[in-house]
């Protein structure tokens, strides 16, 4: 067991893995407010969107699954850095799609290959810093929401707009390729947790290990925690969009003012509610979030008569208690693996958030319609089942058995 890191080498490592969730968080949001464009483009309904949005995740769910049989037999930056090119080869053949189905083939390709990036990340925050400032480190990684929300969005939509729907994508591709670089020099070998694990004869199969992380009563609580946490954010945040614009009267210039606001906001908070998760505790920390959390929601979805102002400002508390709800909650998921097959358990923890995301995006498009002046309809019940979700998420989180740790375990070799 090696040392723990530096602190100038822990900097190093966080900003390096927000990097890497920075692009990877704004390839999947990108699609969200691309929405009239690509349903005016393509001649699609709302529910048609809401499949190509779920594509990506349930994609990404479908890789987590497989890579959880694998993943705890390599080192962790060996992992990322033959994934992460992949990922950006797949947002470049997005900025080339020609047609819906190609572009269908492309988020499908994303989302294979970036769907254990974020796990990754989180296995590697979970394994080098300790548990008591754990909640910190998630709460640095977990700014690339924040900035990907405050510049990505507004600049990918700028993009969009004056030039075409490909420049986003093609974007993404250079960024990924530029931090691609930079965790290949920044990134420890990330071997440790090899050494958990017997080899030869004697380790046991990639099923045996998956079916070991499948049997634990505590990583199946975890596991409905996570994916009824992702699934109340995702029956309404797809649709935000197509909402503003279609019952609110947005204009199409004014919907990054929506993701400019609210990544302001939940870039400030998210320092704050990491420090907060990490003083009350984090079980604490996220249940008040997840009690909270279907009042925004609902207000949201309720939102098209309130003038500007009004609509940023529940944009605002929306975005910020849906991000900070992942800070505590994140580590509360992270603790609750088995520390020697906690890559395998995150990896299956990314598909099963990514499959939530997917169903919950699917659910919420075929609850939504259309009336005659092409305003949405139902979405206020999309909110309620969203914030039942969170209720349920707030319940979990009490049954959860945490494997504290005084100190990090060090993987990093």
């Amino acid at each position: 067991m090696t040392s723990l890191l530096t602190p100038k080498r822990e900097r190093w490592l966080l900003l390096t893995l927000a990097s890497i969730q920075f692009t990877s968080v704004l390839d999947f949001m990108i699609m969200m407010p691309l929405g009239p464009q690509l349903t005016e483009l393509f001649g699609i309904s709302a529910g048609e969107f809401g499949f190509l949005v779920s594509a990506y995740t349930f994609a990404a769910g479908i890789s987590g699954l497989l890579a959880a049989t694998y993943i705890d037999r390599f080192g962790r930056k060996r992992m990322m850095l033959t994934l992460y090119p992949l990922f950006g080869t797949a947002a470049l053949a997005c900025s080339f799609a020609p047609s819906f189905a190609w572009l269908m083939l492309a988020r499908v390709a994303s989302g294979f290959f970036g769907g254990v990036l974020m796990a990754l990340s989180q296995t590697i925050v979970a394994e080098v810093i300790p548990f008591e400032r754990r909640g910190r480190a998630m709460g640095v990684v977990m700014t690339s929401f924040s900035v990907a929300t405050v510049a990505g969005v507004p600049l990918a939509l700028f993009l969009a707009s004056h030039f075409n729907w490909h420049a986003p994508f093609l974007a993404i591709a250079l960024m990924v390729s530029l931090c691609a670089l930079g965790a290949a020099k920044t990134l420890p070998s990330l071997k440790g947790h090899l050494t958990a694990h017997p080899s030869g004869d004697s380790a046991p199969s990639m099923l045996a290990n998956l079916r070991l992380v499948l049997v634990d009563p505590n990583h199946l609580r975890a596991y409905a925690m996570s994916s009824s946490m992702v699934f109340a954010g995702f029956a309404v945040i797809p649709y935000i969009t197509l909402y503003l614009q279609g019952n609110a009267g947005f204009k199409p210039d004014q919907i990054p003012y929506v993701y400019l606001t609210g990544g302001i906001c939940t870039l400030i908070s998210a320092r704050f509610i990491g420090h907060w998760s990490d003083r009350a505790g984090k079980a604490y920390a996220f249940r008040r979030l997840a009690l909270l959390m279907p009042l925004p929601l609902l207000a949201m979805t309720l939102s098209a008569d309130l003038p500007m102002v009004g609509v940023l400002l529940v944009s605002c508390m929306l975005f910020v208690v849906m991000s900070g709800r992942m800070i505590p909650g994140m580590a509360l998921i992270g603790a609750a693996a088995d520390p020697r097959r906690r890559g395998s358990f995150m990896t299956l923890n990314s598909a099963v958030q990514s499959l939530a995301m997917g169903l919950a995006a699917l659910v919420g498009g075929q609850i939504l319609g259309r009336d005659g002046n092409g305003h949405l309809t139902h979405y206020w019940m999309a909110a309620l089942l969203g914030g039942g979700a969170s209720l349920l998420s707030f319940v979990l989180a009490s049954k959860l058995r945490l494997h504290g740790e005084a100190q990090a375990r060090s993987f990093a070799e």
